[in-house]
């Protein structure tokens, strides 16, 4: 093994042991905002607009990740400088908590710049790492690493639920304080350990500097701008509807704090369990054939919660739902790394993150504001939300696919059919199979 090789090795096993401390970041942050929101009062319209406003500056502040990484001069000084900026963050939530303060805009505040600074240097972490990565192996390195640290990040949204829900006998705030400092000390041990990788030199090259108007605006002849438009769009209809699963299980159906943890945690753990398995078809069928079959399952989920809510249904439709998006964001992922160079790739993703960003902000604004004026489904106005946002999955994820075309060749060509029952471990049904019935 040739020294870079093994200067690639020491900094990939140093990047996973950085995962396994922003998982537990993740893990003790990420599901909670919502609830220790309504803790203090927030309302529907309150949870739609930090959603709006989180992913609209989340997208926003990464149109400037190309540029500051490159008067950085490196990847890893930006994503370490941002690190540090979100424990900051993180620092100001504990002492929120701790003060018994019940004014929601500065915690809404507090998390907008919380997901900003966590998001700022994405672009730059997503380059550094895929840089890491054989070219040949990287959807089955990503689902990899993606099932190891998911599985731990799922663990400490268990962890992070039962001491919310244990500490709430005797103080809830105090429950969140101590769920919210231990995602402060995870913080810190990822920015010691990003600090033991090694960057892979990037050349900055003046032809692949282009603004973001250029790039959207070559929207009639680059398969990548569609690809992205497709995806901006998707997640727009998810989340009309995803930000309001928390308030529906903790306002409106009275779940235990437990309760709403054992819900939230089925999704990812599943997600977790079979994204490995995901990567090592994508590498065999092409990312676009899955993200086509996954995407129109994914329209189905809303519906699923409107037909029945009970937490033995619910667990089952939650897995599912892991499932179908452990498929759909890891090929998105890898067939960005297919269709755009490393010189550009930063800046890539840094648009592509702009424009799915300002998609998910558009759907939570819509969202909240059709929370309050839709008419009652099974005497639920968010169920009606959840209609609207299946007939929307399902009308992009049919249509609007349809312009985008695969980046790299697969090993041969599979059919929909053929790829949902190979994954879930059984063959398909005489009828479903029709090439092979047609042999027969």
């Amino acid at each position: 093994m040739s020294n870079d090789q093994l200067l690639r090795k020491k900094s990939l096993d140093m990047s996973f042991i950085k995962g396994i401390f922003g998982c537990g970041m993740t893990g003790f942050t990420q599901e909670y905002f919502t609830p220790f929101l309504l803790l203090i009062g927030a309302s529907a319209f309150h949870i739609g607009f930090l959603n709006s406003l989180s992913n609209l500056a989340a997208s926003l502040v990464q149109l400037t990740s190309a540029e500051l990484t490159q008067l950085l001069g490196s990847r890893k000084k930006f994503i370490g400088l941002s690190v540090l900026l979100q424990s900051l963050i993180i620092t100001f939530m504990v002492v929120f908590v701790f003060s018994g303060d019940t004014h929601i805009g500065i915690f809404i505040s507090l998390v907008i710049l919380f997901v900003s600074f966590g998001n700022i240097s994405n672009p730059a972490w997503v380059s550094f790492l895929s840089d890491l990565v054989d070219v040949n192996n990287r959807g089955a390195y990503f689902g990899w690493r993606g099932q190891y640290l998911g599985i731990l990040t799922v663990a400490t949204m268990g962890l992070a639920g039962f001491i919310v829900d244990r500490m709430g006998h005797i103080d809830s705030r105090s429950g969140f304080a101590l769920i919210f400092f231990l995602a402060l000390a995870c913080r810190l041990l990822s920015f010691f350990f990003l600090g033991k990788m090694q960057e892979p030199v990037l050349v900055f090259r003046r032809e692949d500097q282009f603004s973001f108007f250029e790039f959207f605006g070559r929207i009639k002849e680059s398969n990548f701008v569609k690809f992205v438009l497709f995806v901006a769009l998707m997640n727009f209809t998810v989340n009309l509807a995803a930000p309001f699963f928390a308030v529906l299980m903790i306002r409106d159906l009275s779940f235990s704090y437990l309760l709403y943890t054992l819900i939230i945690i089925i999704a990812p753990l599943t997600l977790y369990l079979t994204i490995q398995r995901w990567g090592r078809h994508a590498d065999r069928t092409g990312n676009l054939k899955i993200i086509r079959l996954t995407s129109r399952l994914i329209s189905l989920l809303p519906f699923l919660w409107i037909i029945c809510r009970h937490p033995l249904y619910l667990i089952p439709v939650e897995m599912f739902s892991g499932f179908l998006w452990a498929g759909f964001n890891l090929c998105t992922v890898n067939y960005i790394f297919d269709a755009v160079s490393p010189q550009k790739r930063t800046r890539c993703l840094a648009y592509f993150s702009v424009v799915n960003g300002l998609g998910l902000a558009l759907g939570a604004f819509c969202g909240g504001y059709l929370v309050n004026h839709l008419p009652e489904l099974f005497g639920y106005k968010i169920l009606m939300l959840f209609l609207v946002s299946t007939v929307c999955r399902l009308f992009v994820s049919f249509f609007f696919i349809r312009t985008v075309k695969e980046v790299r060749k697969p090993d041969r060509s599979h059919r929909s059919a053929e790829i949902f029952f190979s994954m879930i471990g059984m063959r398909p049904i005489l009828g479903i199979d029709r090439r092979r019935a047609m042999r027969m």
